[in-house]
């Protein structure tokens, strides 16, 4: 079948099927979940098997390392996928929630609802465990979903697929509510993003090029973040060995993450006492140091460029500026910043309060890590992703992002005068 026909099926199909899960309740979705857990248990020796052949094939085909990392699945992330599954399950449901109900003058009440945003589709590269992940999401917060994983996971996704249509079943639910795209053609991607005639939101999770792809072709809306060039700034009153824990936990504690620290801005007043202290915590782990010439006047390391200053690094080295005050702080990181995730370390509640309104990014942090912005450690259970776009979702995007709001108004007979 071309790829245009298939797509026109199982698009027409996730339509649908969004009309049935949208209408749903909390329990039916539940027990889809728990149905889809029970069914990814019983098929573990399946899963592996699948997998291995794409392993196999991925070692054939010269995937680096990495790459082979995401991939892989073993019994571990297997019982992590049936943990995710069980955690969505508990997550409150926020479809039919209503919110801000006011009696106008009129006599009426006006309020908002939530409600799903219809068909996601999410595009995505190596990591088949983001299959489970996407769906139980999707599936909790009422929407379908059309999930084209990449070439190299299509046999461990066609695995996991027939434990979501079996689960799907048992709960008598649409198996097109969960469409898992089974053909690695290229031209699928195309299709997904120009349809929105099926397709309500993209998704897209894996490198630059691919997200730079999808937002310069779509025609359907996407949420995305291209880049994660985070900073911390030191300010003057900062205590410095907490800050010192804070700069090695946000740059090390891993280097291949959105969330972790790429950039580090250092006020002049403290720069001769912190600097040297943070370089030597530094080079015990192996980070480069790229910096302006006032940092290198302090410490060992490479004379930073101006694409420096936009460079997500994804590995061990950071570029450090030092800075006259918070005003040249907040300005440098709107000016070089990716948007994802920005803090400071202070002590002033005031300077504080005045980076957090004026820093111009999807999370603001004070005295804390960079890392710990994703969606389980902001509550929300489990993240579909990051949004670094300012509409209609920003930051770690749970099940309360997968969902919109619409206006609904109660009266009793009345009419407008």
């Amino acid at each position: 079948m071309e790829a245009s026909e298939y797509f026109k099926r199982v698009g027409a199909a996730a339509r649908d099927a969004s009309r049935v899960i949208a209408a749903a309740g909390t329990e039916q979705k539940n027990q889809a979940l728990a149905e889809i857990g029970r069914s990814l248990d019983s098929a573990r020796s399946e899963i592996l098997i699948a997998n291995k052949l794409d392993m196999d094939a991925g070692r054939d085909k010269g995937l680096d390392s990495a790459l082979l990392d995401r991939l892989e699945l073993n019994e571990d992330r297997i019982a992590a996928m049936i943990e995710g599954l069980v955690q969505v399950a508990n997550l409150p449901d926020p479809v039919g929630e209503i919110t801000d109900m006011d009696y106008r003058p009129s006599g009426i009440q006006v309020g908002k609802m939530r409600s799903p945003l219809g068909v996601i589709g999410i595009i995505y590269e190596s990591r088949p465990n983001v299959t489970i992940d996407a769906a139980a999401l999707c599936l909790k917060s009422g929407n379908a979903s059309i999930l084209r994983g990449g070439s190299e996971s299509i046999n461990s996704n066609r695995a996991i697929a027939k434990c979501i249509k079996k689960g799907l079943e048992t709960a008598g639910l649409p198996e097109a509510v969960v469409v898992v795209v089974d053909s690695a053609d290229r031209e699928l991607v195309g299709l997904m993003i120009a349809s929105p005639e099926y397709v309500d939101v993209i998704v897209p999770r894996g490198g630059k090029g691919l997200i730079e792809r999808i937002a310069n072709n779509a025609r359907v809306p996407v949420i995305k973040h291209l880049e994660g060039n985070c900073h911390l700034y030191v300010h003057s009153d900062a205590i410095l060995e907490n800050a010192l824990s804070l700069c090695v936990n946000a740059k090390t504690h891993r280097y291949g993450v959105c969330n972790a620290m790429e950039s580090l801005l250092v006020h002049e007043q403290v720069a001769a006492q912190f600097l040297p202290n943070l370089a030597t915590a530094f080079q015990e782990k192996g980070v480069l140091i790229r910096g302006c010439e006032r940092t290198l006047s302090l410490v060992d390391g490479e004379a930073a460029t101006e694409a420096d200053w936009y460079e997500e690094y994804l590995g061990p080295t950071i570029s450090i500026r030092v800075v006259d005050d918070i005003g040249e702080a907040i300005s440098h990181i709107n000016k070089y910043g990716s948007g994802h995730t920005d803090g400071i370390v202070s002590q002033d509640y005031s300077l504080a309060r005045r980076f957090m309104r004026e820093v111009d990014s999807g999370s603001v942090v004070v005295n804390a890590s960079t890392r710990f912005a994703d969606g389980f450690e902001y509550g929300l259970g489990a993240e579909i992703g990051t949004s670094t776009d300012k509409i209609h979702v920003r930051g770690p995007v749970g099940l309360e992002g997968l969902t919109s709001q619409k206006w609904i108004v109660l009266g009793e007979g009345h009419i407008r005068a």
